[in-house]
């Protein structure tokens, strides 16, 4: 469980990843040490899992970003194809969906005839069935943000 220090912490360190300890200790008006404390903490418990850099995709040529439904013939509990999927480079994410598809892949391409490759690439995976991809005219927010509203904490007795 986490209490509202840690709450503090996770707030700063989505939106400032860069942050000094040093930093981060005078905005929680701490010590180093207990914070420095705290994140490793944070991170044994997994809660903070990864310090990842955010590349601008369109300044890499990549102005493409699609979502693409994919029917397979998983068995019911199999997610093997979807492990395939995530092994493909092009692809950013991959989720195992319930209904009448069975994963929602994003991916980003540099255009048309790169989406064109990546579909073949998902067809010649054995036990796909159908795809739907929908292309993205605008992003008008992309985030790996987590809101902390209504984290579970502790509270004082």
């Amino acid at each position: 469980m986490l209490d509202k220090i840690d709450i503090k912490i996770l707030n700063i360190l989505q939106t400032q990843g860069k942050i000094t300890n040093a930093d981060l200790s005078r905005q929680l008006d701490m010590a180093p040490s207990g914070v420095l404390a705290r994140v490793k903490k944070l991170e044994q418990d997994n809660i903070i899992q990864a310090y990842d850099v955010r590349l601008n995709p369109k300044a890499l040529g990549l102005s493409l970003s699609t979502f693409i439904l994919i029917k397979t013939q998983d068995s019911v509990g199999s997610a093997e194809i979807g492990r395939q999927l995530a092994g493909i480079s092009e692809v950013q994410e991959v989720h195992w969906i319930a209904g009448e598809y069975n994963y929602l892949v994003k991916a980003r391409v540099s255009g048309t005839e790169a989406l064109t490759l990546l579909m073949k690439k998902f067809g010649e995976l054995s036990g796909v069935c159908d795809t739907r991809t929908t292309l993205v005219l605008d992003t008008i927010k992309e985030s790996q943000a987590v809101c902390l509203d209504y984290a579970q904490t502790k509270t004082k007795k």
